[in-house]
């Protein structure tokens, strides 16, 4: 009786911190970010709330760079449901460029990026800006440059996609068909 006492204590215990982290909707969205090589500053809370979200941390020099085109096409082919796509260049990998014009350059004129772009930030570590600290606490921090993040309208990470899953994947697409029927 005694081990099999230990062993339910010990699967409580194991499946109370594997569940998923409950969603901190102020360390996410209470934010201000200025636009990428803009001047104009982003309410985002009031810019993202109650809405699907996904999030990707880009950098311009990065082998993933040519995921921008299908990021692009994601968003034209969600924007109308809802979702809403945002990029946070990032040279935490050490693959943006210092040139905050030039990062605009390859997103808004080689790629057409329409979506939501921001001011560079960091992503990962000690220095992560704290929407990257609550992603990597709800789910992990990226790995590397063009990690997806879709995030529901509460702001729960509902699922991770790493940098080798493409904009135009089957398994992203079903992701994002399942949050928007939801």
């Amino acid at each position: 009786m005694k081990k099999v006492t230990g062993f339910l204590i010990m699967l409580g215990f194991l499946f109370s911190h594997t569940s998923a982290a409950e969603p901190n909707l102020d360390t996410l969205l209470n934010h201000e970010l200025r636009r990428l090589h803009a001047n104009e500053v982003v309410d985002l809370r009031s810019h993202f709330e109650g809405k699907p979200l996904l999030f990707v941390n880009t950098a311009s020099h990065c082998g993933f760079t040519g995921q921008f085109e299908g990021l692009e096409a994601l968003h034209q082919e969600y924007k109308d449901r809802g979702l809403m796509v945002a990029g946070f260049p990032s040279n935490s990998f050490r693959q943006e460029s210092s040139d905050e014009a030039e990062t605009a350059q390859v997103c808004f004129y080689n790629f057409g990026v329409t979506f939501d772009m921001f001011s560079p930030i960091d992503v990962r570590g000690d220095e992560a800006h704290p929407i990257f600290q609550e992603l990597a606490r709800q789910a992990r921090a990226p790995r590397w440059n063009f990690y997806k993040y879709l995030i529901d309208q509460n702001g729960q990470v509902v699922e991770v996609f790493p940098s080798t899953t493409r904009p135009d994947s089957r398994r992203l697409h079903r992701a994002i068909e399942r949050l928007l029927e939801s």
